[in-house]
């Protein structure tokens, strides 16, 4: 099995600034200095590697061990840079055995396979992370690592907590119990993604968008997938690894795909564009009905089973009775979760419009670059030369307006007909 790292794509630095800190929180445990929590320490990279210990230094007892370590992290970057993989794969290499990310020790194991016992992740599924979820995670977090090393608290899309939740992170952050890291992933350190307080408390580590040759060697290499079919999934995807690994796998996906790269053409008239709207509204809204309905049917009977549903008996029948405010609980985070997986179904789709329309301007401004869908580079030429450069621009940008309206909670019918009818226009 190779190291824990191995699957972050494209990003050298970040796992160079990791296995470093790894290996200096490994030190602390070795020579019993981890009943203090690590130097806070918000330098970059560069800065890191000039105060990361080394085999040969002279104090192993001294700040030096801590010096590569701190308590709370930010992993920041584009969609599918890897955040959350960055994330997990330093959580293991907390855990591992030997302080490398070995990927062979039960700790390794254990933690990539999500089932740990010392790291706490989470996904939020809804639209938002919410207070009590916080302050229960933060409560837990507190406790002793059970294994005797750190307790992990890995927490997804770090953009969604609400301001309370944030709140309640904040002051464990402030305060850390001696052997919890906190590792947050979130799109930037700008204030609408990350509070500033959050932010000036935790060590950032930026990666980037993985170039299409790096993110086509791995799907081959590690999910079998021939290398002409990972080529072109990895370009499609724009860098993107699960989506490209998506594209390459699954023939659905390759279908939704086409849909919305034939929305240029279907945009003739007003009634055209209405109907083009639609029609991608609703696919969204399919695909997110098809990924959550599974989940949501077992949720549900998990929750009913639990309450005695199916039972005899009079306490049986009082104890559903009594259940009508923890199933409409159910309801109520599984709408949200539906309404997160519709947007997120939606904004893929927007992706690849942005990029057919990327496409059209670089053909027109003659950039010698590749195109992003090399299936539609012919329709994206016949539109550059209908549109020319100023046209396309306007295009890619009314497709990235929609994005940022959908982000700041418009109606995404709404936010859509306004895009198609920009589209229609010039």
């Amino acid at each position: 099995m190779p190291d824990v790292f191995a699957d972050l794509v494209g990003q050298d630095e970040a796992v160079a600034e990791l296995r470093r800190a790894a290996a200096a929180a490994a030190a602390v445990l070795r020579v019993g200095a981890a009943d203090r929590p690590p130097a806070l320490i918000t330098a970059g990279p560069a800065d890191a590697a000039e105060s990361a210990p080394t085999a040969g230094d002279a104090d192993p007892g001294g700040a030096a061990q801590s010096a590569g370590m701190t308590h709370a992290w930010i992993f920041t970057g584009p969609p599918g840079s890897g955040r959350s993989v960055a994330a997990r794969a330093f959580a293991a290499a907390l855990q591992c055995v030997h302080g490398t990310g070995c990927g062979e020790c039960p700790g390794c194991r254990t933690t990539m396979g999500g089932t740990h016992a010392d790291v706490r992740l989470v996904v939020p599924e809804g639209l938002s992370i919410g207070v009590s979820e916080m302050r229960a995670l933060v409560l837990r977090a507190a406790s002793t690592p059970s294994g005797g090393r750190w307790q992990v608290v890995v927490i997804e899309d770090a953009d969604r907590l609400t301001e309370a939740a944030g709140n309640a992170l904040l002051k464990a952050i402030e305060e850390p119990p001696p052997r919890t890291v906190f590792l947050l992933c979130a799109p930037s350190t700008h204030p609408d993604d990350i509070s500033v307080t959050i932010r000036s408390r935790c060590r950032v580590v930026p990666l980037r968008q993985p170039p299409a040759d790096a993110v086509a060697e791995v799907l081959a290499r590690r999910d079998g997938i021939a290398p002409d079919v990972a080529q072109w999934a990895a370009a499609a995807a724009q860098g993107h690894v699960g989506r490209a690994r998506r594209l390459a796998r699954d023939p659905e996906a390759r279908k939704r795909r086409e849909a919305v790269l034939a929305v240029p053409r279907r945009l003739t008239g007003i009634g055209a564009a209405f109907d083009a709207a639609s029609a991608l509204i609703e696919a969204a809204e399919a695909e997110a009905e098809a990924s959550v309905t599974e989940a949501d049917t077992a949720e549900r009977a998990a929750l009913e089973t639990a309450l005695g549903a199916g039972g005899t008996g009079r306490g049986a029948a009082g104890a559903m009775r009594g259940a009508a405010g923890q199933l409409k609980e159910l309801e109520k985070r599984q709408k949200s979760r539906a309404t997160r997986a519709q947007r997120d179904a939606l904004d893929r789709a927007l992706v690849d419009l942005a990029g057919f329309y990327r496409d059209a301007l670089t053909m027109a401004l003659g950039a010698p670059v590749a195109p992003v869908h090399t299936d539609t580079a012919a329709l994206a030429g016949a539109g550059a030369q209908k549109w020319d450069a100023e046209g396309s621009l306007r295009r890619l940008e009314a497709v990235l307006a929609c994005r940022a309206a959908i982000e700041a909670n418009v109606k995404p019918r709404i936010a859509v007909e306004a895009m198609m009818l920009a589209l229609w226009k010039g």
